[in-house]
This record gives structure tokens, sequence and C-alpha cells, in this order.
């Protein structure tokens, strides 16, 4: 009977190409420290420096939330770099997988390429990078969770106290 007219927000007489669907597409973000920013957290610089398997159990327990240890994994990076002298190419995919969760860029190389040539620094950057998060990384996983839900419990909204009640 009658033809509705839509709306679409183009004048009339207008023709226009729709645009073709692109999927939302997040942007990935930046690193909280630069690469060679080693100095400006001198304990995590110090511990990458002289034990590197802690550090590096330390982030891969964080980033497996909890799934592995810090104690195994650490463990299993000093077996592979004492047998073989590459645990770079253990820690690598941990770097991977950090980026994935937080969307950081990969930058200023490859994952594994960084952690071959720049290991120390890869670590102590990853490690700055939990730190800024929030995480306490001394803690580790389970640790952390303790930790925000007594901040959860301790922030608990409760009723203002009304002194001298209501008055007409």
């Amino acid at each position: 009977m009658y033809a509705q007219n839509t709306a679409t927000g183009v004048p009339a007489g207008t023709t226009y190409a729709p645009q073709s669907y692109q999927p939302f597409r997040q942007n990935q973000g930046a690193w909280s420290s630069g690469l060679c920013d080693c100095f400006s957290d001198c304990s995590g610089c110090c511990l990458t420096f002289w034990c590197p398997c802690v550090t590096f159990g330390r982030i891969s327990e964080i980033i497996d939330r909890g799934s592995s240890s810090c104690g195994v994994n650490g463990a299993l990076y000093f077996i592979i770099q004492w047998l073989t002298g590459c645990a770079c190419c253990y820690s690598c995919f941990y770097r991977t997988k950090m980026r994935n969760q937080f969307n950081l860029e990969e930058s200023p190389c490859g994952d594994c390429l960084l952690h071959c040539f720049c290991e120390s620094c890869a670590l102590c950057q990853e490690y700055r990078e939990l730190k800024s998060r929030g995480f306490d990384v001394i803690l580790g996983w389970q640790g952390n969770v303790d930790k925000e839900n007594r901040g959860v419990t301790m922030q608990a909204p409760t009723a203002p106290v009304v002194e001298g009640g209501m008055k007409r």
C-alpha cells in the first residue's frame, strides 16, 4: 500500500557505497618500559643478572596463572641452560604468551630473536611489565590472588553512620 521511507542519515538523492564489514581490531599496546631500561629496576636487573632462572620462574608462574610453579619452571630453565646454553628457546615462548595476554606489541623484533640475543634485557622488561600491571612478582600467582582478595574484602562498602538521627 504505502511505501515506507527509512531514515538513513544520507540526504535524499545521494548515492553512497556501503563500507565493507571489517571486524573490530584492537590496537596493540606499548610496553610500560623500554627493552634497555634495565636499571630503572635495579633489584630486578641484579636478580636477572645473577639468577635468570629465578626471574624466569617468577614471570612464568604469573603468565601461567598458577598452573605451573616458579620452582619447576626456574629449574627447567636452569637445566636447559646448563645442558644446551639455549634457555632462550624456552623463555621466548613465555614472552609470546605474555604479549598475547596483555595485547603488547612485538617489538623491537621477534620474541625468539629478542630472547636469543638479549635474554637478560627481555627478562628484565617482562619482569618490569608485570610489576607495572600491579603484580607483586615475588609473591607468585597465588600470593597475588590472595592479596587481591584481601584488598576486596577490606574495601567492602559499609553503611554510613548518621549521628543524631533524623529530625523534622
